[in-house]
């Protein structure tokens, strides 16, 4: 049954335990940034570019899900570190590390923010919600009502309709209500501020999950 099963055991917990791996995999998702900004903006320093200049790629798309799934794992991550006093990796033998959960909060937020400075986040959103809500059903929804289903249309069919009809009314609505989100985006693109984000976090990461410690100690 899936309302047995728990989140506490199964996934706060384990995510939790993996804080110092996040860390290392924000330094890595930061560095795509810094260098997918530079080559986007034909300059390591440059400050501001044109919005929407430039054509979504599908590395962009990849880059784009794969910025919100890591930025919302490390959340959690860091919100399940301070919640149940979980060592954010196994050489990490003092309990909890404070710094690293609030970390891992701070960056995680900034890292599911920033795409929205390359793709309009209106559509992002109603992309997100539209797949969660798809999947969910297709998890959900058990086997005989699928079979009825089928009797008078195409499951596959019917959940692309439900996955159109969600995104086009959340990104309708969700347009009013980005910018304060582009314009933290745009701060945090400049690509000397992404290698500064990068590195710290690859520091960071590799003092805990290699030899166990902390920039800022037992804290």
């Amino acid at each position: 049954m899936i309302f047995a099963w728990d989140f506490k055991d199964n996934l706060l917990i384990p995510l939790g335990k993996l804080g110092g791996f996040f860390m290392l995999l924000l330094g890595i998702i930061w560095v795509l940034y810094a260098v997918y900004e530079t080559k986007r903006r034909k300059s390591f320093k440059k400050r501001k570019t044109e919005t929407w200049d430039f054509d979504i790629t599908k590395f962009l798309k990849g880059l784009t899900y794969i910025g919100f799934i890591v930025g919302l794992l490390c959340i959690i991550s860091g919100v399940s570190g301070l919640m149940f006093d979980i060592p954010p990796s196994v050489a990490y033998a003092d309990g909890r590390n404070l710094f690293t959960s609030i970390l891992l909060i701070v960056f995680g937020i900034l890292t599911f923010v920033k795409p929205a400075n390359d793709l309009p986040l209106a559509s992002i959103v109603g992309m997100l919600a539209a797949t969660l809500v798809v999947v969910l059903l297709a998890l959900l929804i058990p086997q005989t009502v699928v079979d009825l289903i089928a009797v008078f249309i195409n499951p596959k069919i019917l959940l692309a309709i439900i996955f159109i009809i969600i995104f086009a009314l959340i990104a309708l609505t969700a347009k009013f209500y980005t910018a304060g989100f582009m314009a933290v985006s745009k701060a945090i693109s400049w690509p000397p501020l992404a290698v500064i984000f990068a590195l710290f976090c690859l520091v960071q990461g590799f003092l805990l999950v290699v030899i166990g410690v902390s920039i800022s100690g037992p804290f």
